[in-house]
């Protein structure tokens, strides 16, 4: 497998004139030590107006800075909001960030899943999947070279050359966000890319991969001309520390980010708190004062532990044949020191072992893909909860 580290840039209360400035810059420290330390990729979200859960509006210019101090790092859109961007504007920042960094782009694409971000655009949920359908067949022409027209359902681009063109031919890899299990499968279908920023066990895992490789194989249907991506990757709580104990203590944003993430995805029917109505870190220290079990088994989910416990889960999950896991480490309170010694001791006691079978995995994919191997259906209706059993709950 290989390994990602997955940014939301999360700031809970309370904020000081810095408190964003440290945020961007350690973030980018952590970034470079994850470069040096022989991690695969960095996924930096695109969030709008979710206080304390997301203060990452801008992820082209934050990759910007990071593309000038890393080397071979893949830097990850995960994701563009293709609602609230125009493909054209979208187009011409991920060539230029394609060009910056030297070809280590991956074009992550999504919807976006909140009406506090969708509603100020006048998007509505339930038109949502029709415009990001429409502009991605519109933002893949704007990759090659020459003019490019389009007229769609939502969309409509006069004749015009979209520059800056990217570094990597014919475009970077193209990825879609799953924040709904069963949306894995409609990847597949279209050709791109599962970014699954859910919570899942190992079985839910290897459920998903089969429906996943089956769409693509069995039901392709892509939106645009595009070269396909078949590529997992899932979203794990992280924190790694010399025993459990450890790191439980260190990784508490790891349930804030669940909190807050099942806040804002909450009913769409409920008002909005106008801004700086809720202390999201109030609220979460109340829930944890409530519910101290369930705050603790959630701690006990994802890979949080020493290397041993981390080799053992990931031993399980490999059998899944995910490509990537995306490690989430920087949220709610957690210290950058924690983080970086984090990323250090799991870069050296662990990752070394899942980055030997990258052969492996790869000749087995290639077999799967080839139809030398054959997956079997299986029934995804008992894997379509998107949070697992330890997750937190609301």
């Amino acid at each position: 497998m290989k390994f990602g580290i997955f940014y939301e840039l999360q700031l809970a209360r309370p904020w000081s004139p810095d408190s964003e400035w440290e945020l961007y810059h350690n973030a980018l420290a952590q970034l470079e030590l994850a470069d040096g330390l022989g991690y695969d990729h960095a996924w930096v979200v695109e969030h709008h107006f979710l206080e304390e859960y997301s203060h990452s509006p801008a992820p082209e210019v934050f990759l910007g800075a990071a593309s000038q101090r890393t080397k071979n790092i893949r830097l990850g859109h995960g994701i563009v909001q293709l609602t609230t961007s125009h493909p054209a504007k979208v187009a011409e920042r991920v060539a230029a960030l394609d060009i910056l960094s030297n070809g280590r782009v991956e074009f992550g694409m999504g919807e976006s899943a909140s009406v506090t971000e969708l509603e100020p655009f006048d998007i509505s949920f339930e038109e949502k999947r029709e415009i990001w359908e429409d502009a991605v067949r519109c933002v893949i022409p704007m990759f090659a070279d020459g003019g490019v027209a389009y007229s769609g359902p939502r969309f409509n681009f006069p004749l015009r050359n979209v520059l800056p063109k990217p570094r990597q031919k014919p475009h970077p890899p193209l990825w879609m966000a799953c924040s709904q299990l069963e949306t894995i499968a409609y990847a597949g279908r279209r050709g791109l890319g599962a970014l699954g920023f859910q919570f899942v066990s190992a079985d839910a895992a290897h459920a998903w991969v089969h429906a996943y490789y089956n769409a693509i194989l069995r039901r392709l249907e892509p939106l645009a001309d595009y070269r396909t991506n078949p590529n997992i990757a899932l979203v794990s709580l992280f924190m790694c520390a010399d025993t459990d104990e450890e790191a439980r203590a260190q990784a508490d944003g790891a349930t804030f980010f669940q909190f807050c993430l099942r806040y804002y995805s909450a009913s769409r029917d409920r008002k909005r708190p106008a801004p700086g109505e809720i202390d999201m870190w109030q609220e979460y220290s109340a829930w944890k004062r409530a519910n101290p079990v369930a705050a603790e088994t959630a701690l006990s989910g994802g890979l949080i532990g020493s290397p041993e416990t981390l080799r053992r889960k990931l031993r399980k999950f490999e059998t899944s044949n995910i490509d990537q896991v995306i490690l989430l480490n920087q949220a709610g309170r957690n210290r950058h020191e924690d983080i970086c010694a984090s990323l250090e001791l799991f870069a050296q006691e662990v990752m070394p072992e899942f980055h030997a079978n990258i052969p492996a995995h790869e000749e087995w994919k290639t077999r799967v893909l080839s139809g030398d191997i054959e997956l079997d259906e299986i029934d995804t209706e008992p894997f379509k909860q998107r949070f697992g059993a330890k997750a937190v709950t609301l």
